[in-house]
């Protein structure tokens, strides 16, 4: 039997270079495309949870206009070290921003878009540092549902049960005899990637190392810590007013998928998210058609239109 023919690799348009800058305790890998310009505001893009920033290159490719991009790859994601950290939290990734943009924005506004986790980041971030957001686009950022105080108890137990796993090694990543099985989890994931992004975005995905018997295995570019249970319990209070700061008009942008309903049920849905939005002083909310939670993989131009043309105006 012959053996399958290899899968079509994707080409992409703009070429992106690598960096390393030391964010705080960190050598932060960060990805760039174009070069700064007086007359343009940099734009940084943030990837989401188990991603990196290398998951922005199709939209790149897709805008009408080249400028100054930046992504990094957020700490313990990536080729950005995790610092041997056991657990992740939130205000880490705020305070790794602001050192990220002192470094290449200094005191010039930025326009800032954040994929899922990033999305909550840059909505964040933009309440704690509003004077350098000048606009904001939020892909599928949609926070967490409320919780009670009386789920305290329970959840600080499973942080640390959690944790006590990841010590013993029960949190592991699955690894991968070559790029093609990382290719076909990415698609297995969304059914909606095309197999030559995945093949492309495999190798960026993941990496060789050597496995246990001395062949090569391709693990995850992802710390296994990520998948911690967060201890502190999500205050939809705190994130409100975090919302109600935020001084950059904003673009809110969902997939036609309600991802929301599949991860929470009736516990959170896109209502309550929309009503959360009104705590935004400036704020339209848009639709991807035909896309679901990965909708920068699965819709790249739509998506880049939608970022153009929002940052364009003012």
């Amino acid at each position: 039997m012959s053996a399958s023919p290899p899968l079509p690799l994707y080409q992409p348009r703009r070429a992106a270079r690598s960096e390393t800058v030391r964010v705080r305790t960190l050598d932060y890998h960060v990805r760039l495309w174009g070069q700064p310009s007086p007359d343009r505001a940099p734009l940084v893009l943030l990837h989401g949870w188990m991603d990196v920033s290398a998951s922005w290159q199709f939209v790149v490719d897709a805008m009408r206009e080249s400028r100054f991009i930046i992504a990094p790859d957020w700490r313990g994601f990536g080729l950005t070290p995790g610092g041997g950290a056991d657990n992740y939290w939130l205000p880490d990734y705020l305070a790794d921003l602001d050192w990220l943009l002192d470094h290449y924005a200094g005191e010039r506004p930025i326009d800032l878009v954040g994929h899922s986790m990033g999305g909550n980041v840059a909505m964040h971030y933009g309440g704690v540092r509003p004077a350098r957001i000048r606009r904001l686009v939020n892909l599928e950022g949609f926070g967490m549902p409320a919780f009670r105080p009386d789920e305290a108890p329970k959840r600080y137990a499973r942080w640390i049960d959690e944790l006590k796993r990841l010590h013993r090694g029960e949190m592991d990543l699955s690894t991968y005899a070559g790029p093609e099985g990382v290719a076909r989890r990415l698609m297995k994931t969304n059914p909606r990637l095309a197999a030559d992004k995945a093949e492309w975005l495999a190798r960026q995905w993941a990496q060789p190392r050597p496995g246990p018997d001395g062949e090569p295995r391709w693990e995850i570019l992802g710390e296994p810590a990520h998948k911690i249970v967060n201890a502190n319990l999500f205050r939809v209070e705190e994130m409100l007013a975090l919302y109600a700061a935020i001084t950059a008009p904003v673009l809110a942008v969902e997939a036609s998928d309600d991802s929301l309903s599949g991860w929470w049920g009736s516990r959170y849905g896109l209502d309550e998210y929309h009503e959360r939005l009104k705590s935004v002083r400036d704020v339209r909310v848009a639709r991807v058609e035909d896309a679901g939670h990965m909708l920068h993989h699965d819709r790249p131009a739509e998506a880049a239109v939608l970022i153009e043309d929002f940052l364009q105006r003012g």
